[in-house]
């Protein structure tokens, strides 16, 4: 179940890099750009996903179960912030900011990684299955 985790956290990352060169390449990092998603929003859910990612890898290697809650912790933060970065992307989806030009495909995919990435960790780090 871990690597299954592994796989589907991943996954969810490749989503999250296209939104994140998308928002960057029509400006949404700029003062003035008129985002509805403010520059420390959209940094704080990537940098603490891929500290999360990166103690799910040593987790695996380590089989350390400390470092499976530690990596589920933080995916509540992450959890978190996309849900509040998703209720800003919904209005803007109609207007000229550059999260509007976010694929929904994309969007809705991530989503669904990401919370089957958030119950896959915390069933590996409960113990169910193996890891």
């Amino acid at each position: 179940m871990g690597v299954a985790a592994l796989i589907t956290w991943l996954v969810t990352a490749v989503g999250g890099f296209v939104m994140l060169g998308v928002w960057i390449s029509r400006g949404g990092h700029r003062p003035g750009s008129g985002t509805r998603l403010a520059p420390g929003l959209v940094f704080s859910h990537f940098g603490l996903a891929v500290i999360g990612l990166v103690l799910w890898i040593v987790y695996l290697v380590a089989h350390r179960s400390v470092l499976a809650w530690v990596a589920f912790v933080l995916l509540l933060p992450v959890a978190l912030l996309g849900f509040t970065m998703l209720a800003r992307w919904i209005p803007a989806r109609r207007t000229g900011v550059a999260e509007s030009r976010f694929p929904v495909p994309v969007v809705v995919g991530h989503g669904l990684f990401a919370a089957t990435t958030l119950v896959l960790v915390l069933l590996t780090a409960l113990g169910v299955g193996g890891s």
